[in-house]
């Protein structure tokens, strides 16, 4: 992951705030750090040791923070960011079977998952981002099912101006003492083949020379499942009719349908080349 000392950086839903804290070492202009759930609810899964470093830091930290709720947002100044990081993002747990009923009876979890990043991309550049400033978002996420599901380089972005640029790997050994929690869930996970997947509402971006771009595109690809090159026309045609084709389309057509059904067919203003 890059990390430029210059750059002004907001995290969201830092778990346990062990990646702000560990984000210290790379010196950023500023760093403000957000979490999800209340400082008890916090401390007590993970405890409070990192909430405690910030704070010798001064470092500004926002609990209760929903990237979705714009009423959590109080606390930050507007358009004062270069950097927005959401690391390993999941929705949170269901409390009950009743309350995953209630919220996936319509829609599925990779729906809902993919509505999380979007509405984290649309809100980060319209509330967070300086448009003055760098206007990077960063997602890292796990390139293994279901993570890889979620089409995260094209489906996120459909409809609006804001531009994917591009990946790199994430290295955990840059971020000393960041330990990746499962939501609701007091063990560290492991980054297995983490990536961090970059959008900017800059077309030309510095920073591009410097990612891998999109991959699987092209007619001889699918570009949803990751699948390719195809050397003939009856490999593309066996793809189509696996199983794993089948579903990633299935998963593909829910989410066009919530994109329709929501109205969801935005484009930010004052576009910049």
């Amino acid at each position: 992951m890059m990390i430029n000392k210059k750059w002004r950086i907001l995290t969201i839903g830092d778990g346990d705030l062990s990646f702000s804290k560990a984000l210290l070492i790379h010196q950023p202009a500023s760093l403000t750090a957000t979490v999800y759930d209340s400082l008890a609810t916090m401390s007590g899964k993970y405890g409070d040791l990192f909430y405690q470093q910030l704070k010798l830091e001064n470092i500004p930290i926002l609990f209760e923070f929903d990237v979705c709720n714009p009423t959590s947002w109080m606390g930050l100044e507007k358009n004062s960011f270069d950097l927005v990081i959401f690391q390993f993002p999941l929705l949170p747990a269901f409390r009950s079977f009743s309350e995953y009923k209630q919220c996936a009876d319509k829609l599925n979890i990779n729906t809902l998952n993919r509505r999380l990043l979007r509405d984290f991309l649309i809100n980060s550049f319209s509330y967070f981002i300086d448009p003055n400033g760098q206007q990077l978002c960063f997602i890292t996420s796990k390139d293994v099912k279901p993570y890889r599901q979620w089409n995260i380089e094209n489906a996120l972005h459909l409809n609006t101006d804001i531009n994917y640029l591009g990946s790199m790997p994430f290295d955990i050994k840059m971020f000393p003492g960041y330990k990746i929690r499962n939501v609701d869930r007091d063990k560290h996970v492991k980054d297995t083949k983490g990536v961090t997947y970059v959008w900017s509402r800059l077309k030309r971006h510095s920073i591009i020379d410097k990612l891998n771009p999109a991959q699987f595109l092209g007619d001889n690809y699918c570009t949803a499942c990751r699948a390719g090159p195809f050397t003939t026309e009856l490999d593309s045609m066996q793809h189509n009719k696996s199983i794993k084709h089948k579903q990633m389309m299935e998963l593909e057509r829910l989410w066009l349908a919530d994109l329709d059904n929501s109205g969801s067919k935005v484009a930010l203003k004052n576009d910049q080349k």
